[in-house]
């Protein structure tokens, strides 16, 4: 049943340039270990006259829209058509995929944006993972780090599934939406095209094709993606 989990059943991977990591792995998670990497080495293959190196392993489509105030540091890749917003901080380790929106004070590090994902106000995104179309409203967060510091397990039908990782936010699937003001605790997995409640503390799986209400009421969708 850990099917459900898996990368392929969560996200599309032709919806970001970070496709050749998630064809190598199994879970979502598993690319976190070798994403710096990546980026280097992707970054150094860019097309020159698509994209501009503007700092040091920092590589940002001609075409994307960087307020002057916003905060980037490499390694990051930026794609076409993305916006960059006032104050928005990005710390790195990262890529943001095509026609994203990272917004006003939203921090950002760690992570892998799919194409189209929106964050646009006040959002902590750490070590997660959004899938294509997925969008998160005002002042979500994805918690990265257990207050006891202890590695980050994904809890999943009764079982505890281990990630061997000590920082570890989010997997958001494609097509979600993400209330206002909801925490996201560390190792949560929210499965493609659900919708999670404003105000939500979301921990653990959440099903593709649900809505979360809160903890223990949770519905299925009557619409579903074809």
């Amino acid at each position: 049943m850990q099917e459900k989990l898996l990368a392929k059943n969560l996200l599309d991977f032709s919806k970001t340039l970070a496709r050749p990591l998630f064809e190598k792995a199994a879970f979502p998670w598993e690319v976190f270990d070798k994403l710096s990497e990546f980026i280097l080495e992707l970054g150094s293959t860019l097309p020159l006259d698509e994209y501009d190196r503007i700092g040091e392993d920092i590589w940002v489509h001609k075409t994307a829209e960087i307020a002057p105030t916003a905060y980037l540091h490499g390694p990051l890749i930026i794609g076409e058509g993305t916006e960059v917003r006032h104050c928005a901080f990005i710390r790195g380790t990262a890529i943001v995929g095509k026609n994203c929106v990272v917004g006003n004070s939203t921090e950002l590090k760690g992570s892998i944006l799919f194409d189209n994902v929106q964050c646009p106000h006040y959002n902590y995104i750490g070590d997660s993972i959004l899938g294509y179309r997925s969008h998160t409203g005002a002042g979500v967060i994805t918690s990265n780090l257990k207050s006891d510091k202890s590695l980050v397990t994904v809890a999943f039908e009764g079982t505890k599934l281990d990630t061997n990782r000590k920082k570890f936010g989010a997997i958001i699937g494609d097509f979600t939406e993400v209330g206002c003001n909801s925490v996201l605790n560390p190792g949560t997995i929210v499965g493609r095209n659900t919708n999670v409640y404003p105000l939500s503390m979301v921990r653990g799986y959440v099903a593709e094709n649900s809505i979360y209400k809160s903890r223990g009421e949770v519905c299925e969708k009557n619409v579903r993606l074809v």
